[in-house]
């Protein structure tokens, strides 16, 4: 098995990598060492939301959206998810599609007066 630096070492190696890497604002990277990381433990939130945050802030907004989706229909409740989807969709200019979930997002933030 061929491995770069992206997929070498440890799970809990390359969760430190990536971190590391959106950290320093490098977010292409962050993304192409999480995007293995969430093959290997798909059931687990924290990479696939480091991962659509990666996305999302390396303006590869269609695979943030595609990230945040999976979290929301796996955890309707998942605030923080639902608030990056709805600004990604916004980001794109779908703001229809972004209010819905932005106003669930703040409704479960406990912020009323936008609901």
């Amino acid at each position: 098995m061929d491995t770069t630096y992206y997929d070498h070492g440890t799970a809990a190696e390359r969760w430190e990598r990536a971190r590391l890497f959106f950290d320093a604002k490098d977010f292409a990277a962050a993304a192409r060492v999480l995007g293995g990381l969430v093959e290997e433990v798909p059931e687990q939130t924290g990479p696939r939301l480091l991962l659509a945050r990666s996305y999302y802030h390396s303006a590869q907004l269609r695979r943030a959206e595609a990230e945040l989706r999976v979290l929301v229909e796996r955890d309707p409740v998942e605030g923080y998810a639902r608030l990056m989807l709805g600004r990604t969709l916004e980001r794109q200019g779908r703001h229809e599609e972004a209010a819905p979930h932005l106003r669930i997002a703040s409704a479960l933030a406990g912020d009323f007066e936008r609901v």
